[in-house]
This record gives structure tokens, sequence and C-alpha cells, in this order.
């Protein structure tokens, strides 16, 4: 009887393997699972870890390249979560100060597996990139320019522009299915791009945008439903629109005072060792405070937080030059994890050019002040996200709340065309005024534009082949001047 009920489900769900299914019947909340069974929870964590980790490795292209990547492994890939709680998550995560990429990575994880998950998810989404930028912090102080490196890192740049341009596309095509909301998209993109009006007041407009529409014009919301439920269908999802709350992620306030002691009780310990030490000559203390202040008071992602931070370290602190900023943010920009992870690598060449330690310990220096500022900049990311999802998760389905979180995608996906286009002209006209265009890297654009859109390859294979391209130009360049000469 179980093998032909079993039998009748995949003939239902064609799209559906056999052995996916069974994965995920072991997988998937119910009144049948069995959270305290050992087996069980070593399998969920390990398949956890082996996904963030890898995903990691690979989020380059800043926050919008990192949601396209989240979608695509997520939602359409492993169907662990349906479309609608992904964007629902997204909007809260585009509210609240600091990395919305990583708050997103945080928030997924505690969805799927409670607050260990969340915490995984979160740390193994930076921890890469916190490797590499430290390896190259130590070239970059050490041995100065790199060129085999910088070629690496300028073949990768057209694949970054590319991806953004396309998460553009395919964020667009699921989300503005009315005027309305295209009107709501438009009109972020020129607040962005020609009025410069500041994240937060393009996000707080769209939400009230967003309330009216949903009040007065209930049938722009009744398009969006359709054009969801009429959209391609990927198989049933691990945690999927109708799916029962799981027990972890139902709202309480003991809950929420758990977290918030624990939080604030972390960060404030040690940054009052730090101070009562006077670890760093005071600067590891004073680091911690003015990333803390930076993470909590910077709306809108990286782009609005590296303003803020340059003109605090160059202008104020005097700790950095003008083109050591510049140097970080170009290195953040390419390489994997979210684009705030440029603070750590500021924090790295305070903590060496400071000497923190000591003349004979400039690596050490390095890499304390580079934790520091990692610490405490990521910090309030996971406080907020583990003490207010559940309050959101609370809301799901509800107009009042579904509206103005709507409006606020369609202003999203106004400001990541805005950054695309940015990125574009950063790359392709590199020499402002000139009118010269880059040739080379248009082609690469349009090249990989195709290979995502026509060909589906996915981000890591566009991203990893960009990258030894660099990589072997350099080489045979080398080899070519060595022959010539």
């Amino acid at each position: 009887y179980g093998l032909c009920r079993r039998a009748a489900f995949c003939r239902m769900v064609p799209s559906l393997p056999l052995t996916q299914w069974r994965v995920n019947r072991m997988l998937t909340y119910s009144d049948q699972t069995q959270p305290d069974d050992k087996q069980l929870r070593s399998h969920r964590r390990a398949q956890l870890m082996r996904f963030w980790f890898k995903l990691g490795w690979v989020s380059f292209g800043g926050p919008a390249a990192q949601i396209a990547i989240l979608h695509q492994e997520l939602v359409e890939r492993q169907r662990w979560i349906s479309e609608r709680r992904f964007l629902h998550a997204l909007n809260f995560c585009m509210l609240l100060p600091g990395p919305e990429a990583q708050q997103l990575a945080t928030y997924l994880g505690w969805l799927m597996h409670g607050t260990w998950g969340g915490i995984i998810a979160g740390l193994l989404f930076i921890l890469p990139a916190l490797g590499i930028l430290m390896g190259l912090g130590w070239l970059y102080m050490a041995w100065g320019q790199v060129p085999i490196v910088a070629c690496v890192l300028y073949a990768i740049k057209p694949a970054v522009t590319a991806i953004v341009l396309f998460a553009a596309y395919r964020m667009g095509s699921r989300i503005l299915v009315h005027p309305g909301l295209v009107s709501i998209a438009l009109a972020a993109f020129f607040a962005s791009a020609l009025l410069k009006l500041p994240f937060p007041w393009i996000v707080l407009s769209a939400g009230l945008m967003g309330a009216w529409l949903g009040r007065c014009f209930p049938r722009v919301f009744a398009a969006v439903e359709s054009h969801k439920t009429a959209a391609q269908d990927y198989g049933p999802a691990w945690l999927d629109d109708h799916s029962p709350l799981p027990p972890h992620a139902r709202f309480s306030l003991l809950g929420l005072g758990k977290v918030l002691l624990i939080g604030t009780g972390l960060g404030g310990g040690v940054w009052w060792w730090l101070k009562v030490t006077g670890a760093g000559n005071g600067l590891l203390a004073q680091l911690a405070e003015f990333f803390t202040q930076a993470a909590l008071l910077t709306f809108g992602g990286a782009y609005a937080v590296l303003p803020y931070v340059y003109q605090a370290v160059v202008e104020h602190f005097h700790w950095l030059q003008p083109e050591q900023m510049m140097d970080a943010l170009a290195l953040g920009e390419t390489t994997p994890g979210p684009l705030i992870m440029v603070v750590s690598f500021v924090g790295f060449v305070v903590g060496w050019s400071q000497a923190l330690l000591g003349p004979e310990a400039l690596l050490a220096s390095g890499i304390v002040a580079m934790l520091v500022v990692t610490f405490f900049t990521f910090l309030p990311s996971f406080l907020m996200i583990l003490a207010g999802a559940p309050l959101i998760e609370s809301t799901h389905g509800k107009l009042q709340w579904t509206a103005p979180l709507a409006g606020i995608s369609a202003a999203i996906v106004g400001v990541i065309l805005n950054l695309a286009l940015f990125f574009a002209q950063q790359l392709l006209w590199p020499t402002a005024g000139n009118g010269q265009l880059d040739w080379k890297a248009a082609s690469a654009v349009v090249l990989i534009v195709i290979a995502l859109y026509r060909l589906r390859l996915g981000v890591i294979p566009v991203i990893v082949g960009s990258a030894l391209a660099g990589g072997l130009w350099e080489i045979g360049s080398l080899w070519v001047a060595k022959a010539i000469g």
C-alpha cells in the first residue's frame, strides 16, 4: 500500500525524482517529523554546512548578484523554500541596516534549521571572503601590486556586471506584473540615478505607495498573486507557501528577550574587555565602537556604508590614504561574500599600518584588527535577524503587510537596475570624460549575458570561467613578452 501511494505521488509530480522525493519527505516539516532523531539532525546539519560553505566561495557580484544566486539555488534548484517566502524574507532584510544578502542567508538558514542554522549560514557566507581578503591584504601590504591577481580580478568584473544586469531582469519579470508596480520601480530608478535620494527614503516611499495601492486598488495584488500562481512550477518546496511554521519560527516574547540578552551581552562583553585592557593602544576599542555605529546607522547595504566609512577612516581619523580605500573597494567588489567585507580589509590595513602589536608583528596586527572589525560589523545583523524574523514570519500572507512589502520589492528592482548600469559605466568607460569604450569588456559582458539567458549557465561556471580566462591571459602575455624579449 505504501509503494502504491508513493508511485501515485510521483505520477502527480513527474518533475520530482523518487530519490529527491525521499529526501524532501525526510526533511519536510510535518507531524511525522522527529526532531530528536540524531541521524536526521546530523544529515540536515551536514547538508546545510556543505551548501552554505560552497555558496560562500562563489557569491561574487555584490548584493544583487548574491540574492540572484540564493534564489537560483534555494528556490529553483534545491526547492528548499517557496518563492513567496523567499521574497517575504528579502523585503524584511532590505529594510534593515547592514548587508542584505548576508542577512537574507542568515534569515533563510534560520527559517529552515533554527538558530544554529541561521548562525552557520551567516558565518559560512562571510568566512571564505574573510580568508581571501586576509591573504590579499598580506599581499597588498607586503608585496604591493601583483599583476596576475590584478588581471584575474579585472576579468571577473564583466561577469559581475552581467550577473547584476541579469538579476535585474529576472527579478523584474517576477515582480513587475502590474503597471502600478512598474511605476514604483521606475520612480525608484530615477530617484536613485538622477536625484541621488538616500536609499531609506526610497524604501519608505515605496512602502507607503504599496500600502496605498493595497488599500485603494487591491486588484494590483490580485495580479501579483495570479502571476505567482501561474509562474513556472518547480515542484513542491521543502518549506512551501502553506506549510506550517516550524516551532522555532513562532514568535514569543521569551525567545525575543533571550536573543537580545545573549547578543547584547556578547557584544558588550567583548567591547568592555577591549576598553579595559587598552588592547592595541586603545585603537581596537575605537574600531569596535565606530564599526558598530556604522552597522546600525547606515541603511541601504554596503553602498550606503562606504561613503560613511570613507569619510571617517580617511578624512576624520586619518587611518588610511584615499588610494588605499579605493583599492579596498576594488578588492571587495571582486571577491566573494558581501561587499561590506570591504571594512574587514580596511581593518587589516589599519592594524598593519598602525602596528597595533608592534613593528615585529605586522601580520598579527592586521589579522586582529580585521577580526575585531568583522565581529562588530556583523553582530548587529545576526541580532536583528534572529530577533525580528519570528515576528516577520507571523505577517506572512496578510495584505496589510504584504502590500507595502510588494511596493518595496518593486523599488528594489529599480535600485538594482541603477546599480547594474553604474557597474557597466565604470567597467565600459573606465576613464571618465574621454568617451573611450572598453571593447574587450563590452564583448565579455554581452557574451556572458547570452550564456546566462540562452545557454542557462549557472553563476558558478561563469565566475570560475572568467577568472581562469583572466589568469591564462596574463600568463600568456608574460610568456609572449618573454619570448619576444
